[in-house]
């Protein structure tokens, strides 16, 4: 085979669990405008608060420790010990459906039946919120986030796939990123069992009810309070495995809530009411952007997977506005 052949499936391969890490994120979007028609600006800002919850109990940091020093004259930083992964992971979910009750109790709850733009707006302002909150409470400095997850190349891969090309051809095998590959499987199960619970468990079909008619739902004694409580606490988990998988990948930091905005074009082109729709958004987005970044990008330049995505997108809005598998909206007048 040659290189040029074989470089394009490992930019395909590499294309497609990008493409499931985007479909992570977009998921918290969908399963939230599902239930309540509320488009979550926040979303992207939960998975750094999460991230920053996640590091800071593993290492022991104290909370606001920068404010209490400032206001009581301390040097406090740490408790000095360090709590294990798995208790550190099960204590950031708990904090995370605290949160989600709170948004409900302190949010929803005061804005029921208004207009979908006062919602948006109100997330907008819990996602400045949440982001000041983490500032304060984790501190703004770069952090490492080490789960226990393998990371680098494998050399297994990169030896087998080295003698695949042809005789005397300079091609030293794929790189296929470890953390990639173990992030895509810990993605796709989790996109499985959502799937699973959405269709096939009581509180998933009470989720889809709500979506469908929240009136309809309450007259069959659905609580809309609790299944609002429900799928933000379930965002709250999806945002948590995803400030998993892109804070080990790309370090805890504050421009990691930017990568809600890469979940725009994925919602776009897969429909906001759609979870099948935000995985094959999403392995589209994946793939096209990694595919026309290495056919593409070197005769225009490169950086093509900064744009690419939207430009997409906005074809797609032009001709398809509902996306792939989003419901058309018809209004009779």
């Amino acid at each position: 085979m040659s290189p040029t052949f074989l470089y394009t499936i490992e930019v395909i391969l590499n294309g497609l669990m990008a493409g499931v890490m985007y479909s992570l994120v977009a998921l918290g979007f969908v399963l939230i405008f599902k239930a309540s028609g509320i488009f979550n600006y926040a979303q992207g800002v939960m998975a750094l608060f999460a991230a920053l919850t996640l590091v800071g109990l593993q290492n022991g940091q104290v909370p606001f420790a920068h404010l209490i020093n400032a206001v009581f004259g301390t040097d406090v930083h740490y408790f000095g010990w360090n709590v294990p992964t798995v208790a550190a992971i099960l204590l950031t979910l708990l904090i995370m459906v605290a949160f989600a009750w709170a948004v409900e109790a302190l949010i929803l709850k005061h804005l029921v039946n208004q207009e979908p733009i006062i919602l948006f707006m109100a997330t907008i302002g819990l996602a400045y919120f949440m982001e000041g909150f983490g500032d304060l409470m984790w501190g703004s400095d770069i952090k490492k986030l080490d789960v226990g997850l393998p990371s680098g190349g494998s050399f297994w891969l990169e030896d087998l796939t080295a003698g695949w090309a042809a005789e005397g051809a300079e091609y030293y095998g794929m790189y296929i990123d470890l953390l990639d590959v173990w992030a895509t499987m810990i993605a796709v199960t989790l996109v499985i069992a959502l799937m699973l619970f959405s269709q096939y468990t009581k509180t998933g079909r009470a989720l889809r009810a709500v979506a469908d008619d929240h009136q309809a739902a309450l007259s069959v004694g659905i609580s809309l309070r609790t299944i609002w409580v429900i799928v933000w606490s379930i965002a709250g988990f999806v945002a948590l495995v995803a400030g998993i998988m892109w804070g080990a990948k790309l370090g805890v930091q504050f421009s990691l809530s930017l990568i809600a905005l890469k979940a725009l074009p994925v919602l776009m082109l897969g429909g906001f009411t759609s979870i099948p729709g935000a995985i094959v958004g999403g392995l589209i987005i994946g793939v096209g952007e990694k595919l026309f970044e290495f056919s593409i990008g070197p005769l225009i330049g490169g950086a093509t997977e900064n744009w690419f995505a939207y430009v997409l997108a906005l074809l797609f809005l032009v001709f398809r506005p509902q996306g792939l598998f989003g419901e058309k909206i018809i209004e009779r007048v």
